[in-house]
């Protein structure tokens, strides 16, 4: 055999290997435990905030609308 063959033959064995591999992942990177959502604190601040942000512009836009 030549080397860039024996090479080549290293390669596919390596690429091989590879494949059967797929999928089977070591239990360390697999996330455990409680999923990172938003609680409900954090939700209804967001809400008082858009709320609270769009009855400011009404009440603004309807005070200067007599002005123009």
């Amino acid at each position: 055999m030549t080397t860039s063959r024996r090479f080549a033959d290293w390669k596919i064995n390596k690429f091989q290997k590879n494949i059967t591999k797929r999928g089977c992942l070591p239990a360390t990177t697999v996330k455990k435990g409680k999923e990172n959502r938003a609680g409900p604190i954090v939700i209804g601040f967001f809400v008082f905030v858009v709320v609270g942000s769009a009855i400011f512009q009404i009440i603004r836009t309807a005070t200067s609308s007599g002005m123009a």
